[in-house]
Order: C-alpha cells, then sequence, then structure tokens
C-alpha cells in the first residue's frame, strides 16, 4: 500500500485544485512521494491542455483596472475566456481572472504574451491558466489585452447578463477637463461601439475603399454626372458618423455629437479602449 494518508491527499488537493481521485491515484502511482505526485497531475494537466487547443472558448469575462502612471493614469482591460458561461461564473474562474489582472498591472504588460508570461507567484500566468484547465477540463485562454493612458482615464464595465460577470469593458482617456464627461463617454462607447476616435485616425486605405464603393454605387444608381461629389461626401459623412467616436450622436441625445458633448464640457478625449467577450469569434 503506497505510504500516504487523508492528510496528504488534502495537503495536496489545495495546492494544486485537482480532484480528489486524480490526486490519489498521483499519490499511489507516487508511491506517497507527495513532490512526485505533483508533477504527475502537472503533467495530466498539460496533456489535457494540449487535447483542448482546438476547442473554441468564446465565453468569459473582461476585467479593468485604472491606477497611477507617472504624471497621469494607465488603464488596463484583459479578455479572459472559457467555453461555457457556467465556467465563466464559476468563482475559481473569477479569481484567476483577477490574479492574471494583478500580474498584468504589475508587469507593465501590454499585449497577451507579455501578460502570459508575467509572474504570478512562483508560476507565470501562462502557468496558472494551464493549472486550472486540468481542474475545471475546459479550454481557457487569455484573448486580448487593451491599454489606454492619459491624463484621466475611466473605465466602464457592462453586465450584458446579470448572472455572469462583465462581458463589456471600456477605457476612455481624456484630459483634466473631460474627466467630467468621461463616464458618460465610456457609457455610450460600450453601446454603439465606435472604431475610430476621429477621422485622423481612420486609415487611408479604409477611408479610399469606402470612398470608391461611394462613387460607384452613386454611379450606379444613375446619379447626375456633376452632382456625384456632393453625394459622395454625404455618404462619406454617414460613413463618418457610423465608426468614429467623436461624431457619433450621443447615446443619450443621438442630435447632439459625442465630440459637442465632450468641447461643452471644455474637454478632449485623447484615447479609447474596448473588449467584448468573443467578439473576435464573430
Amino acid at each position: 500500500m503506497a505510504n500516504y494518508g487523508s492528510a496528504d491527499i488534502k495537503a495536496l488537493r489545495e495546492k494544486t485544485g485537482a480532484g480528489m481521485m486524480d490526486v490519489k491515484k498521483a499519490l499511489e502511482e507516487a508511491d506517497g512521494d507527495a513532490a512526485k505526485a505533483e508533477e504527475l497531475l502537472r503533467v495530466k494537466g498539460l496533456k489535457a491542455v494540449a487535447k483542448r487547443e482546438g476547442r473554441s472558448a468564446v465565453n468569459g469575462l473582461v476585467a479593468s483596472a485604472v491606477y497611477d502612471a507617472g504624471k497621469g493614469k494607465r488603464g488596463v482591460l484583459i479578455e479572459v475566456n472559457a467555453e461555457t458561461d457556467f465556467v465563466a461564473k464559476n468563482e475559481k474562474f473569477i479569481a484567476m481572472a483577477d490574479e492574471i489582472l494583478q500580474a498584468a498591472v504589475e508587469a507593465g504588460a501590454s499585449d497577451v504574451e507579455s501578460v502570459l508570461a508575467a509572474k504570478l507567484g512562483k508560476e507565470t500566468v501562462k502557468d496558472r491558466v494551464e493549472g486550472l484547465i486540468a481542474v475545471i477540463g475546459e479550454k481557457m485562454e487569455v484573448s486580448h489585452v487593451a491599454v489606454v493612458e492619459g491624463e484621466h482615464v475611466e473605465a466602464y464595465m457592462h453586465r450584458t447578463n446579470p448572472d455572469l460577470p462583465p462581458q463589456v469593458g471600456v477605457l476612455v482617456a481624456t484630459d483634466a477637463a473631460g474627466a467630467s464627461v468621461a463616464h458618460d463617454v465610456a457609457v455610450h462607447i460600450a453601446a454603439l461601439d465606435p472604431t475610430y476616435l476621429d477621422r485622423e485616425s481612420v486609415p487611408a486605405d479604409v477611408v479610399e475603399a469606402e470612398e470608391r464603393i461611394a462613387t460607384e454605387t452613386t454611379i450606379a444608381e444613375g446619379k447626375p454626372e456633376n452632382a456625384v461629389p456632393k453625394i459622395v461626401q454625404g455618404r462619406m459623412n454617414g460613413f463618418y458618423k457610423s465608426v468614429v467616436l467623436l461624431e457619433q450622436g450621443f447615446a443619450r441625445d443621438p442630435k447632439v455629437s459625442v465630440g459637442k458633448i465632450v468641447s461643452d464640457a471644455g474637454g478632449k478625449v485623447t484615447a479609447f479602449a474596448r473588449l467584448r467577450v468573443g467578439a473576435s469569434a464573430e
């Protein structure tokens, strides 16, 4: 009989989070050697990770943190995914996401790779994720990271389902004067999902493609040749109003643009970021 008892089983379960039968089997294979049993559980967990690589993880949560950084603020958003909404609201999954967020903040991480490499105690974030996969049995991943810096940074987290953790996260950077309307702008971004901050932020190739489509559509409609430029300009204005934050109609009063709301407050929006769980899988 293997040289271990209930206290050894309990200790190894608490350390690894593995199920009782898995722990007992590992201790038996290791002849009671806790260190070796932990290694066996780790190997089993990594094999489970490999088996789940091809599966989709489109549920999960978004978490945010805003903190002092130099003369201003820095905001971080992370999206952590699982396969089912059941796991997305699991306490261990939520706790892991909070740990990952803190590790990202402490490491100053700004992309997925640097977050996964960030230290989390004696292990890395990547190790932590793989460890929980072995325990819960679903594919999990850190899929997106967004960082915004500015004089003032506002975070807004939105729950699309009251039974789940936040599914949409927004960060808005403003100057000091814009802080008074930053929350309202963040709520607007969560609802209307703009792509760009201002016209200058829209890539030239995107503008060229939209102008070409607008021109070809107008000509195909048989509009008079001399009227084409004006009609195209009107359609381009409509395009900008649909994708540019400062030109969108404000969610609370669509007759007024977001840009006017901000300028009336004497402020300026300098950057924003928005993450929604599973958006990249659609």
